[in-house]
């Protein structure tokens, strides 16, 4: 009997694939920047920031609980986000600078290369921060690169059909336009700019003709700039007392949200959009409880984040999902939509969300999720376990459904359980995917560090914590010259 209703539930998925396939709904990927999980009031009822759009978008659509990210910072998770696979896998672990080398190679499927396959248009408008290729090397300095400066390497090298934005925040006045820098602003003009240019691109939009939009906004990251007309809006100057103007412009971040919305609405392409809003990581220094830690972190609150789901007629309003999700899935989640094969060397670590979407799944799509710290400690969650492997070889094992707060390490008491999660995590290694296919190779030496017994141990030279790849020897760099930029 149980093995007929799976059968019928994966005939009745794939007849609704099937119908999605020929609607061909438009996607649209909304990417806050460092949003906390507990900063909206959708998420903490008693949070003093303000995010109505957000709020709104959670009534209209699916509000997911479980939801993380490929990484505690920056640019690992934007890689996970286009490429469906772990950062881990590149040797991934902290943030790229403006004259960083493209991490993505253009032969490798991204989430726009596959849906652009597929017959959409495609186009990123905002922060990129995975790398550029700049033909003359080093064009300018960290901050500002002259403008007609060209580049390769970038988003239309891997399948975006547009490009409007900048490099990364610490490079947030340079303005780049498919492939070349075309305008030097100031830091309080940009996320403006990006708002009103990706309005623009959608008011372009015809019916019937399906787009995917990619819209990493810049907010609420440093720097802490909000423009003239939301400084004192939010009613929330007091929230973070030492930059009070950050509830302001976590604000107007929220406000390009609801302009996104509103196009949507004015050019009646609201009804065959989903749209995605989510964030890229945890809070910067702001821990929210239950959550422990923040931004950078393994633990919950470096990669645990907000993630709201509306797609009109597909996922029921106002209702809420407690499996465990990661951003990888965009990848997988677009392809059975859109009925696109993802080849065996892509989206080894993507997992399609639409059983959740739907609300037929019942106990998630996911076997297992991977997380990952900016200084390198990985971490593996199943059901309510999540094994902690650091990079000074100790574990620590929390049971999250119990102690959310991971205030109880329970490794002692559940060796079976560790050793579980440690063999399904060197499968996911060795495999070079944790999804089902033909094994593939990592791009870096790869392994979980041997068990110290809670002591710090001397660096094992092929452990992920101990072998610095060239990308995370820059990414140090990077931080050590501006570590509140990443």
């Amino acid at each position: 009997m149980k093995s007929f209703s799976s059968f019928i539930l994966a005939l009745l998925l794939a007849t609704v694939a099937s119908g999605m396939a020929s609607e061909r709904p438009n996607i649209i990927f909304v990417l806050f920047d460092d949003l906390g999980y507990g900063q909206p009031q959708s998420y903490n009822p008693s949070s003093a920031l303000r995010t109505p759009n957000l709020d709104k978008l959670a009534t209209q659509g699916m509000r997911f609980t479980n939801a993380h990210t490929a990484a505690a910072v920056c640019t690992p998770t934007r890689y996970g986000v286009l490429t469906g696979r772990y950062p881990s896998r590149l040797g991934q672990f902290g943030v790229l600078t403006t004259f960083s080398k493209p991490i993505i190679p253009p032969g490798r499927t991204t989430v726009a290369s596959l849906l652009k396959a597929q017959g959409y248009t495609t186009a990123c408008i905002g922060k990129w921060h995975l790398g550029m290729d700049w033909v003359d090397g080093k064009p300018g300095n960290e901050k500002e690169v002259p403008i007609g400066a060209k580049m390769t390497g970038g988003p239309n090298a891997l399948g975006f059909d547009y490009f409007y934005g900048f490099t990364h925040a610490r490079n947030i006045g340079t303005i780049v336009e498919q492939d070349h820098v075309v305008a030097h602003v100031e830091p309080v003009e940009n996320q403006q700019l990006m708002a009103k240019k990706a309005v623009e691109w959608l008011d372009q939009r015809k019916a019937g003709e399906p787009f995917f939009l990619y819209y990493p906004l810049g907010i609420p990251h440093e720097p802490i700039v909000p423009s003239e007309e939301y400084v004192g809006k939010s009613g929330a100057e007091d929230v973070v007392k030492k930059d009070p103007k950050y509830g302001d412009w976590l604000y107007e971040g929220d406000a390009f949200l609801g302009k996104i919305m509103e196009a949507l609405e004015r050019n009646h392409l609201a009804e065959n959009t989903l749209i995605i809003t989510t964030s890229d990581n945890g809070a910067e220094h702001r821990a929210y409880a239950p959550l422990r830690e923040s931004k950078r972190s393994i633990y919950e609150g470096g990669h645990r984040v907000p993630f709201v789901v509306r797609w009109p007629g597909k996922v029921k309003p106002g209702s809420v999902n407690d499996h465990t999700v990661c951003l990888n899935d965009l990848t997988a989640t677009a392809a059975e939509i859109t009925g696109a094969k993802i080849p065996d060397n892509a989206g080894e670590d993507s997992v399609s969300l639409l059983p959740d979407l739907l609300g037929t799944s019942i106990n998630g799509t996911r076997e297992a999720t991977v997380h990952q710290s900016a200084a390198g400690d990985l971490a593996i969650r199943q059901g309510p376990w999540k094994l902690i492997f650091k990079k000074n070889g100790s574990r620590e094992l929390f049971n999250i459904e119990a102690d959310l707060s991971e205030t109880k390490d329970v490794l002692a008491a559940n060796a079976e359980v560790a050793s579980k999660l440690t063999a399904l995590m060197q499968r996911y290694i060795g495999k070079g995917r944790s999804t089902p296919g033909v094994a593939q190779k990592n791009d870096f030496d790869l392994s979980i560090a041997s068990e110290s017994k809670g002591k710090p141990k001397k660096k094992d030279k092929k452990s992920a914590a101990a072998v610095k790849s060239p990308a995370e020897h820059e990414c140090e760099l990077a931080l050590a010259a501006d570590a509140s930029f990443d």
